[in-house]
């Protein structure tokens, strides 16, 4: 016969583990020819769940584009946006990557937003233009008004 089970273990915060170790016994009260194969030993790796929290923050919410065909040449207000990467679980994270797709052209390839700076603490950001032979797709004003964000 076979026996199948779900085995639920639970991690402390204080003492982080790489691995969880179990040996498995099978006893009877019956005589068994091959006693030897009643026990497995495992080595499991193992792996915490992540809890992130993800906020942003800007001090310009609204910015009105012009109508189609009457973007101006010159830039308008600076703003900032803020980025926050919280871990609020208890286990440390590493390799977290933060990937931001920001509209960037508009009506006739018109620039509709330009990044100046990127400010990073507890944290290395790196602003990458388009891969090469990666189509930048304007994104026409009535695409624009459908989006709240």
């Amino acid at each position: 016969p076979q026996v199948s089970f779900t085995l639920e273990l639970e991690f402390s915060c204080s003492v982080l583990l790489d691995r969880a170790e179990l040996t498995l016994r099978a006893t009877s009260d019956s005589t068994e020819l091959t006693p030897q194969d009643n026990v497995v030993e495992l080595s499991v790796p193992i792996r915490y769940e992540a809890n992130v929290f993800l906020s942003s923050a800007t001090n310009l919410p609204r910015y009105e584009l012009h109508p189609l065909g009457t973007f101006s040449p010159s830039p308008g207000p600076e703003f900032t946006t803020t980025l926050k990467v919280q871990n609020l679980g208890c286990y440390p994270l590493q390799n977290i990557t933060l990937h931001m797709a920001l509209p960037a052209l508009g009506h006739r390839g018109a620039t509709i937003l330009s990044v100046t700076k990127v400010l990073a603490e507890n944290a290395s950001c790196r602003l990458h233009p388009p891969h090469e032979g990666t189509p930048v797709v304007p994104v026409p004003p009535e695409e624009l008004l459908h989006t709240e964000r």
